[in-house]
């Protein structure tokens, strides 16, 4: 399955931004917002930002597939972060100097133990071979999530490893404006990110399933192009937020030729997050899943049996996916 940019490393915003000294919207209980400029940031024109392609940013918890025991497996993310003790210093450094440069880390002796089987995101400095700390001083990472993980329960919901499948939504490949819910193989998804989106992700902004039957989804970055994107300027972008229904999204990454990555947030221009009618529940959807009952084993009581069962159904919406068993 093809893709786009790998998310392997924290995506910095299309524009300049500054701080203003008021109550988030993004994050609760933080007393600042951070807000574009007018200027274009030279490091996205380095990435020669107006020949990429942009996509929809969708709201949910990064993923990441590949090796593990032998086999493809999904991963979640883990940021490895500072002790308290470090992270007091990390703080006081960072009001003397507003940035993190000059500060100097011990790895071995700073930072929260991990599980043994973490790895580091693959765009990560290193320094002396050791995983280096971002601006934020964190060291984002992943781990794989097991089969039957309780702390990863929504994870391994959308992965049967039996089947070495992942439950993915995604355009259908023939039909335009109509998304697709189908299994594909963990191999094919291989070295690839994707998003978890569904009931118990981030408040659940698209509204799928419901809290006694959660629905969980699985959709590769970069899988949603824009069709019809804004020039690349403040006033155009808030504009196309506002008042496209494409707009109505939680945000845009821009893959570019080189491999980086850009974005730009609703919050980024003061608009606000989430939003009632998200475009992603404005499509249909069909479960395509090509007669899977009959090829794999799948258990009672999991998504992969109820989809396999709706096999060729249409639904109006995301939202109107209600499942019983």
């Amino acid at each position: 399955m093809s893709c786009l940019g790998s998310v392997q490393q924290k995506v910095p915003c299309l524009f300049v931004t500054q701080v203003k000294e008021e109550p988030s919207t993004k994050r609760e209980r933080q007393p600042f917002k951070v807000l574009a400029t007018e200027m274009v940031t030279q490091k996205a024109l380095d990435a020669d930002i107006h020949n990429a392609i942009p996509t929809e940013k969708v709201d949910g918890t990064c993923c990441y597939v590949t090796t593990y025991k032998g086999q493809p497996y999904l991963w979640a993310r883990l940021d490895r972060k500072p002790n308290k003790q470090a992270e007091k210093r990390f703080k006081r450094f960072l009001y003397s100097t507003d940035n993190s440069k000059g500060f100097t880390w011990d790895i071995e002796e700073d930072f929260k133990p991990v599980p043994e089987c973490w790895i580091p995101v693959k765009a990560i400095d290193h320094y002396n071979g050791k995983p280096f700390p971002d601006e934020n001083g964190h060291i984002p990472g992943w781990v794989p999530v097991e089969k039957n993980s309780k702390q990863y329960c929504w994870h391994t919901s959308v992965i049967d490893y039996e089947s070495d499948l992942g439950l993915v939504l995604k355009h259908h490949p023939e039909e335009s404006g109509l998304l697709e819910i189908s299994p594909v193989p963990l191999s094919d998804l291989s070295e690839q990110t994707l998003e978890l989106i569904g009931t118990n992700v981030n408040a659940n902004p698209y509204g799928l399933g419901s809290k006694k039957h959660p629905v969980h989804l699985l959709v590769p970055h970069g899988a949603f192009q824009i069709k019809t994107p804004p020039a690349l300027n403040r006033n155009d972008l808030l504009s196309w937020f506002s008042g496209c229904s494409e707009g109505k999204i939680e945000g845009i990454v821009w893959h570019c030729n080189n491999g980086y990555l850009i974005k730009l947030h609703r919050h980024h221009l003061g608009l606000t997050w989430p939003i009632v009618d998200p475009h992603l529940t404005s499509q249909p959807v069909v479960v395509t899943f090509n007669g899977a009952e009959h090829d794999y084993s799948f258990e009672s009581k999991t998504l992969f049996n109820y989809f396999s069962k709706v096999d060729g159904q249409r639904f109006n919406s995301l939202r109107d996916i209600v499942w019983d068993v």
